[in-house]
C-alpha cells in the first residue's frame, strides 16, 4: 500500500474535478475517520481574483484554475457572487464549495477566491494587498474610472501578488516597487528598440 504522500498532487482545480467526477482518492490511514481526512497543503491557494463595478460588470479577473473553463461560467459565477455579497457588510463569504473574500471601495468591487477549505486570512492578506497597492498606484482614487485608465498598471499588480494561483506578495510595498521597476525596465527597452531603428 502507498504511502499518502506519495500519491501525485493535482494541478490546480483537478482536486475539484475529480472529486465531482468520482475520481479516485487517496486511501484513508488506519484508523482514520473517512470523511475527517485533511486537505494536502498546496501553493495553489487563489482560484480567482476579480474586480467587478457597482453593475456585477467585469473590469479585470484572471481565474488560476479549470473551475470555471469558460468565460460565460466564469461571468454567472461573477453574477452570483456579486448578487449575494453586494448588499452586505461582511467581508467573507461561502459560495458553491468556495471561500470568497472582498471589499467595497466607492464603485468597485475586489474579489479573491479560494477553495471552501482555505484560510480566510490568507486570502484577506491577498486582498488587502491588491486593495492597498491599487491605492497607491491610482493615488487613493480606487475607482472605476481611474481604474478604467490605468488597467495596465492593474494587471502587473495583480501579477506581482499572484502567479498561476500561487501567492507571491502580501506586502504592498514590494509590490509597488516590483511594478515600478517593470514599468522602468520595460520604458527603457522601448528608448532603447527606439534608438536603433
Amino acid at each position: 500500500m502507498q504511502r499518502p504522500e506519495a500519491w501525485p498532487r493535482p494541478h490546480p482545480g483537478e482536486g475539484a474535478a475529480a472529486a465531482q467526477a468520482g475520481g479516485p482518492a487517496p486511501p484513508a490511514r488506519a484508523g482514520e475517520p473517512s470523511g475527517l481526512r485533511l486537505q494536502e497543503p498546496s501553493l495553489y491557494t487563489i482560484k480567482a481574483v476579480f474586480i467587478l463595478d457597482n453593475d456585477g460588470r467585469r473590469l479585470l479577473a484572471k481565474y488560476y484554475d479549470d473551475t470555471f473553463p469558460s468565460m460565460k461560467e466564469q461571468m454567472v459565477f461573477e453574477k452570483n457572487v456579486f448578487n449575494k455579497t453586494s448588499r452586505t457588510e461582511s467581508e467573507i463569504a461561502f459560495f458553491g464549495g468556495m471561500t470568497i473574500v472582498y471589499k467595497n471601495s466607492i464603485d468597485l468591487f475586489l474579489y479573491v477566491v479560494g477553495s471552501s477549505y482555505e484560510n480566510e486570512l490568507m486570502l484577506m492578506s491577498v486582498l488587502t494587498c491588491l486593495f492597498e497597492s491599487l491605492n497607491h498606484m491610482l493615488r487613493k482614487n480606487v475607482e472605476k474610472r481611474w481604474l478604467l485608465e490605468n488597467m495596465d498598471g492593474a494587471f502587473l499588480v495583480l501579477d506581482e501578488i499572484v502567479d498561476g494561483g500561487v501567492i507571491l506578495e502580501s506586502d504592498p510595498q514590494q509590490v509597488i516597487q516590483k511594478v515600478n521597476f517593470r514599468v522602468l525596465q520595460s520604458a527603457k527597452e522601448q528608448i532603447k528598440w527606439s534608438l536603433l531603428k
